[in-house]
C-alpha cells in the first residue's frame, strides 16, 4: 500500500514546463434546499478546439483547491463538491506531451501515483461529490467522473471512453479499478480492452449511461440546471441512486474469472501476445474483483510506470503524433484555393467497390452522383446496393428518413456515359488491367468538360501509363482507396509527373470532404502500403515455397504485431488479388519481389486455409495440400523474422532515395492508417531502428535518435 501523502511531488511540475495548465475554478451554488455546492469548473483558457488537459501542473492546482473544499466541509460550510468542464469538454485526460517527454521510470511511477492522490481525494473530502461531464471525458477525465461519488452526463457529450490501451498505456488513475466495481466486469472489458482495441472506439452518453458509468443523463439545454437539481434531491434523500450494474458476489465468484479467460482467449487470437498494454489491463481488471482500493491503484500506478517506460509507448507516441498532426496537413498538398469546385460525381464501374464510392460521396458531398457500368444489369445491382445500405443507416437510425430520401434522389445509374457530361470529378473503378483503364479514361474524356478531374483507384499500376492514352494527361490523379471504402482512413492521392495542380489539389480537397486522410505518393509501383505488404506477403510466400510449414511462417511474423498474419492477411484480400499483386510487383523489381506459382494454385481451390473462431489460421485445407508444390529447404522462425524486416528497412529506404514519399513519416503514417499497422511498432520505422534491421541494410538509423522508452 502507498502513502501518497509521503511522496515528495514539488518537483513534477518543472516536468510541466510547458503545459497548457487546466485551472480549477470555484463558485459555492447554493441549491433549492438552501445546501451549498462548491461547483468547480476545469478550463484550460482556451476554446474547445483546445481540450482540458491534465498535467502535473493542473494537478497540483486541482489539489490546492480540494484541501481548501476539504478544509471548508470539515467546517460546515459546504454540503458537496461538484465538478463539471468548460463549454463541450470536461476533460481529455493526461497531457500526453508531457508524459511522452519523461526520461525516466521513476518520473513516470510519480506521476501515475499523483494522479491517485489527488483524484482519489473526491472520495475523501467528508461530503459527497458529484461530476458533472458536460462534454468530451477521455482517460483521466473519465477517471475524475469515476473517482467521484455521483455523476451525470449531457446526452450531447461528443465521447466518453478510456482509450489508454490504444496508446499502449493502461487507466491508470483509478479506472482499472473503480469501472468494473461500478458496471461489472464484462462491460469493463469492453471499454477498457474491447473498445480502444476497435480503431478506439469510444461510448456515446446514451451508451455510457445504459453500462452504469453515469448516475442520470440530462440534455444540453439545461445540462447543468438539471444536473445541480438532480444533485440536490441526492442530497436530501428525493433521489435514489440505484447501480443496476454493479457487480454482487456471485458475479465475483463465478462470472468474474469467467470472463478473464474468455478476454484473454480472445486476446491471444486477435492480436497476438506482442502489444503489453492489453495485457497488464487484463491483469488490473483481474485482480480488481478483491482487495482494498489502496492496493489496486499501487498495482495501477506499477503497471503505468512499466508501459511509460518501455518501447511500445515511446512508438505509440510517434504514431499517435502522426496521425493526430501530420495526417491533418498533408505534405506536399497544393493550395486548397486551386481546388475545382465538385458539385457532381461519376462513377464508372457499379461493382461492390464502386458501389461504395458511390455511397461514400453521396453521404459526404452530398452531390448527384452517377455509377456506369457495361450493361443495366450491373448498374441495377450496383444501385440496390446502395439503397439497400442507406435503408440500413436509416433503420439503424444513422440518417434520418430525410436524409434517406435525399442520398436516394441524388444517385442514378445508367449506361448512357452521355450523362458524365456535367461531372466534375469522375473515378474508375475497373478490373485491374491497364489497357481496360485506358479505354474507359479514353472514351470518357470525349465526353466531360475540358475541367473535369479524372481519378483511378488502381492499386498498383501506372497511374501514368494509364493517362499516356488522354489528350490531357494532366487531368488524371491517382485516388486509391482502401477496402472497405466506408471503414478505411486513407487515400493514397498519386501525382503523375504530367499531373496539374489544380487536378492534384482538387484531389486533396475531395479526400478531406469525405473525411480520409490523404498522403501523396509519386506514381511508383505498388505506391505506399501494396508495396510494403507485398513485401510481407512475398516473404511468407517465399518460406512457404522453400517448405516451411505454415504454422511456422505464421509464427514467425509474430514479434511484429501485425494485426493480421500473412496468410491470414491473403486470405482475406483473396489468392488471386494477392497472386496479381506479387506479380506486378516481380515485373518491376525482379531481383528484390518473390513472385509464387502456389499462390496461383490455391486461388484455385474453393478453400485454401482452416480457421479457428477468432479467424487465425491454423492449416491448410485437403484441397490445399493437393495443388501445394514445396521444397526440402524449410526455414526456422528466427530466419524469416530477421529476413523480413532486413526486407521492409531496405525496401523503406530504397522508397525514400526514390521520392516516393518525402519523409520515412508518411510511410508509417500509411501503413497505420491503409494497413492498420500496429502503434506500437510506430508504423514500421520505429520498430526497425530498434531491432537493429534499419543499420543492418544500410549502415543507418531511420530516426536519429532511435525511438526508445525510458530507462528502467
Amino acid at each position: 500500500m502507498t502513502d501518497y501523502d509521503a511522496i515528495d511531488f514539488s518537483d513534477l511540475e518543472a516536468l510541466g514546463a510547458d503545459e497548457v495548465v487546466t485551472r480549477s475554478l470555484v463558485r459555492d451554488v447554493v441549491l433549492a434546499s438552501g445546501r451549498t455546492l462548491a461547483l468547480i469548473t476545469l478550463h484550460n483558457g482556451r476554446d474547445h478546439t483546445r481540450p482540458n488537459t491534465i498535467g502535473p501542473k493542473t494537478l497540483s492546482e486541482l489539489s490546492g483547491v480540494l484541501d481548501a473544499l476539504q478544509s471548508r466541509a470539515t467546517a460546515g460550510e459546504i454540503d458537496a463538491v461538484g465538478i463539471t468542464g468548460k463549454p463541450y469538454i470536461f476533460a481529455a485526460g493526461a497531457d500526453l506531451s508531457q508524459i511522452g517527454a519523461l526520461t525516466r521510470r521513476a518520473d513516470a511511477l510519480r506521476i501515475a501515483q499523483r494522479g491517485h492522490q489527488v483524484l482519489g481525494r473526491l472520495s475523501e473530502l467528508g461530503v459527497p461529490t458529484f461530476s458533472f461531464v458536460n462534454g468530451l471525458a477521455l482517460g483521466g477525465g473519465t477517471e475524475i467522473a469515476l473517482n467521484s461519488t455521483y455523476r451525470t452526463v449531457d446526452s450531447s457529450a461528443a465521447a466518453i471512453a478510456l482509450p489508454e490501451v490504444f496508446l499502449g498505456l493502461v487507466p491508470g488513475w483509478g479506472g482499472a479499478y473503480l469501472l468494473p466495481n461500478l458496471i461489472g466486469i464484462e462491460n469493463a472489458l469492453e471499454v477498457v480492452i474491447s473498445n480502444p482495441l476497435k480503431q478506439n472506439r469510444t461510448l456515446k452518453p446514451r451508451q455510457a449511461f445504459e453500462l452504469g458509468m453515469f448516475d442520470a443523463i440530462f440534455p444540453p439545454a439545461s445540462y447543468l440546471e438539471d444536473s445541480l437539481r438532480w444533485a440536490d434531491g441526492v442530497l436530501t434523500g428525493s433521489v435514489r441512486v440505484e447501480r443496476r450494474n454493479a457487480p454482487g458476489r456471485i458475479e465475483r465468484l463465478t462470472k468474474w474469472p469467467i470472463a478473464i479467460k474468455v478476454a484473454r482467449g480472445m486476446l491471444e487470437s486477435r492480436i497476438g501476445t506482442v502489444p503489453k498494454a492489453p495485457y497488464r489491463a487484463l491483469e488490473l481488471l483481474e485482480k480488481a474483483r478483491s482487495g482494498t482500493r489502496e492496493e489496486a491503484f499501487a498495482r495501477e500506478d506499477e503497471a503505468l510506470a512499466d508501459l511509460i517506460a518501455g518501447d511500445q509507448f515511446a512508438a505509440s507516441m510517434y504514431a499517435f503524433d502522426l496521425v493526430q498532426k501530420r495526417a491533418k496537413r498533408p505534405v506536399g498538398a497544393p493550395d486548397r484555393k486551386l481546388a475545382r469546385p465538385v458539385s457532381k460525381v461519376g462513377v464508372i464501374g457499379a461493382g461492390l467497390m464502386a458501389s461504395q464510392f458511390a455511397l461514400l460521396f453521396l453521404r459526404r458531398l452530398q452531390v448527384p452522383v452517377v455509377l456506369t457500368d457495361v450493361d443495366q444489369a450491373r448498374v441495377d445491382k450496383g444501385l440496390a446496393y446502395i439503397r439497400d445500405e442507406i435503408a440500413a443507416l436509416e433503420q439503424k437510425a444513422r440518417i434520418d428518413a430525410d436524409e434517406a430520401n435525399r442520398l436516394r434522389a441524388l444517385v442514378r445509374g445508367t449506361v448512357d456515359k452521355t450523362e458524365f457530361a456535367d461531372c466534375d470529378f469522375v473515378i474508375e473503378a475497373v478490373f485491374e488491367e491497364t489497357a481496360v483503364k485506358q479505354q474507359v479514361f479514353a472514351e470518357i474524356e470525349g465526353i466531360v468538360s475540358p475541367e473535369a478531374i479524372l481519378a483511378t483507384n488502381t492499386s498498383s499500376l501506372s497511374v501514368e501509363e494509364i493517362g499516356s492514352v488522354l489528350a490531357h494527361p494532366e487531368r488524371l490523379v491517382g485516388f486509391h482507396f482502401f477496402n472497405p471504402v466506408a471503414v478505411m482512413p486513407l487515400v493514397e492521392i498519386v501525382r503523375t509527373p504530367q499531373a496539374s495542380e489544380e487536378a492534384v489539389a482538387t484531389a486533396y480537397v475531395v479526400a478531406k470532404n469525405l473525411r480520409k486522410n490523404a498522403i501523396g505518393s509519386a506514381d511508383a509501383p505498388g505506391f505506399i502500403v501494396n508495396r510494403l505488404l507485398a513485401k510481407v506477403m512475398g516473404e511468407a510466400a517465399r518460406a512457404l515455397d522453400a517448405g516451411t510449414p505454415l504454422a511456422t511462417v505464421e509464427r514467425a511474423f509474430g514479434p511484429l504485431g501485425l494485426p493480421m498474419t500473412p496468410f491470414q492477411l491473403i486470405d482475406l484480400v483473396g489468392w488471386k488479388v494477392a497472386a496479381h499483386v506479387q506479380d506486378t510487383m516481380v515485373s518491376h523489381f525482379p531481383e528484390r519481389f518473390h513472385a509464387s506459382a502456389n499462390l496461383h494454385a490455391l486461388a484455385d481451390v474453393p478453400q485454401a486455409v482452416e480457421k479457428d473462431k477468432g479467424g487465425r489460421v491454423t492449416g491448410w485445407t485437403k484441397e490445399a495440400q493437393r495443388v501445394l508444390s514445396v521444397g526440402s529447404s524449410p526455414a526456422t522462425e528466427d530466419e524469416i523474422l530477421r529476413r523480413v524486416e532486413d526486407e521492409l528497412a531496405r525496401e523503406i529506404r530504397l522508397m525514400l532515395d526514390e521520392g516516393v514519399v518525402p519523409e520515412v513519416e508518411d510511410i508509417d503514417l500509411a501503413l497505420i492508417l491503409g494497413a492498420g499497422w500496429p502503434f506500437i511498432d510506430g508504423g514500421a520505422s520505429v520498430y526497425l531502428d530498434r531491432v537493429g534491421a534499419s543499420e543492418r541494410v544500410s549502415g543507418r538509423t531511420f530516426h536519429d535518435p532511435v525511438i526508445r522508452g525510458v530507462d528502467g
